[in-house]
């Protein structure tokens, strides 16, 4: 077994999922459980991904942390959870499975699109989240009205915008297309591989995504347009949840501009000072994507995650 502090590019990080299923509107929501003795944590994952993406972060937390990494409706094991989607339809997910916890109150952790499902839902109930640690994702700028939501996506997070639409003849050949992601790729190891294996659906020769567009669509829209969802980490700061945004420093294709930096959060009224009610840390080195897989990466979540629990 690995040393579950780190991740190399071959072998797991050491810590197993199991799975369990929570009742929501329309069925029941797949989520894979990292066992832990303590506080629950409840991780929400990117527009295009699952749970599994979480695989890292939860060998980091280590046993005493029992993490909580639900399919989001219209994603691989959840995908077949009917509509309407969108932000709102997770936020009533959230608190469905903390319910099903048994738990009170709960800290969120969220990557990319789950960040903003994570600061909707603290805004929406502040008494139920005790902290919020978003990891690049959350705060929104608008788009111009008028946009073409799928052109807009595809520009944004491209590659796994466009596989939605292909078909694999076999599992190989999907592993290999994400093998190719310049910011995925050379991170590439055992539990990536997982990740990318539960996206997977259909038969030979046409193997696809599992993920539904409609629900990709919809969650898209409110990330680049949804006021509420746009002003959801003001809000939540502002009823005294506890907020942390990570950025990374790199990009979705491992470019040297990431999603954010210090003028365009700067410009959101964002910085590294107090004063927003949110404390805001770049992540040096990593993209959009080793921002979940890295060492360093996933020791600053953990960190965060330590900081808003005690906060």
């Amino acid at each position: 077994m690995t040393d579950p502090t780190t991740t190399g590019r071959t072998g797991r990080t050491g810590r197993a999922a199991e799975e369990t299923a929570v009742p929501v509107r329309g069925g029941e929501l797949a989520v894979s459980r990292w066992p832990g003795a303590g506080e629950p944590v409840i991780a929400l994952h990117g527009i295009t991904a699952n749970g599994r993406s979480f695989a890292p972060l939860a060998a980091a937390l280590g046993e005493e942390t029992p993490l909580y990494a639900p399919d989001l409706r219209g994603r691989a094991r959840s995908a077949a959870l009917p509509g309407p989607y969108g932000l709102a339809a997770h936020t009533e997910d959230v608190i469905a499975l903390l319910d099903h916890l048994g738990r009170e109150r709960a800290v969120l952790v969220g990557h990319s699109m789950g960040a903003f499902v994570a600061a909707l839902t603290a805004a929406r109930h502040p008494d139920r989240i005790a902290g919020v640690v978003l990891v690049d994702g959350g705060v929104g700028f608008p788009a111009p009205a008028g946009t073409d939501i799928d052109e807009l996506l595809e520009a944004v997070i491209g590659p796994a915008m466009r596989r939605l639409s292909m078909t694999f003849p076999d599992r190989e050949a999907y592993r290999a297309f994400f093998r190719e992601h310049p910011a995925l790729g050379p991170h590439w190891n055992d539990d990536v591989q997982a990740y990318v294996d539960r996206d997977l659906a259909g038969r030979a020769p046409r193997l696809r995504s599992s993920c539904v567009l409609e629900a990709v669509r919809a969650d898209g829209a409110d990330v680049l347009a949804d006021p509420e969802t746009l002003a959801a980490v003001r809000t939540a700061a502002s009823a005294g949840v506890p907020v942390t945004l990570l950025w990374a420093e790199r990009g979705m294709l491992d470019e040297p501009r990431g999603l954010y930096d210090e003028d365009r959060l700067a410009a959101a009224g964002l910085g590294p000072g107090p004063d927003s009610g949110v404390t805001v840390r770049c992540v040096p080195g990593a993209n959009h994507y080793s921002v979940l897989l890295a060492p360093d990466a996933t020791a600053a979540i953990r960190t965060a995650l330590d900081a808003v629990r005690t906060a």
